[in-house]
């Protein structure tokens, strides 16, 4: 990444503070790290300001049979996850599906 020398003023009370933490030899690259956490901090609470949602249905169609149906399509029902943890004749359906049943 390209670098550009700058001149930054800053108080000699602050710049004993960063020394004491980073070091002088560590003040750029904590001032850079320091100011692209501000940057970010500031993006984010712009884009929350804006009030857009950020979830958007449109975007997730995969959930539209809700997240039970989408976690099934992964990992398959109560069969597979026994199978998965070593139970290969593990009942199949749920404790409410087999009273219902009743």
């Amino acid at each position: 990444m390209a670098t550009q020398r700058t001149h930054v003023v800053l108080p000699e009370d602050l710049v004993r503070e960063i020394d004491a933490a980073v070091g002088p030899r560590g003040r750029s690259a904590f001032l850079e790290e320091t100011a692209r956490a501000e940057l970010r901090r500031r993006w984010l609470l712009d884009y929350l300001d804006k009030g857009e949602p950020i979830w958007k249905d449109e975007d997730h169609p995969e959930l539209a049979n809700g997240v039970d149906a989408w976690r099934r399509s992964l990992w398959g029902g109560p069969e597979k996850l026994a199978r998965l943890h070593g139970e290969p004749d593990a009942p199949t359906g749920s404790k409410a599906e087999e009273d219902a049943d009743q």
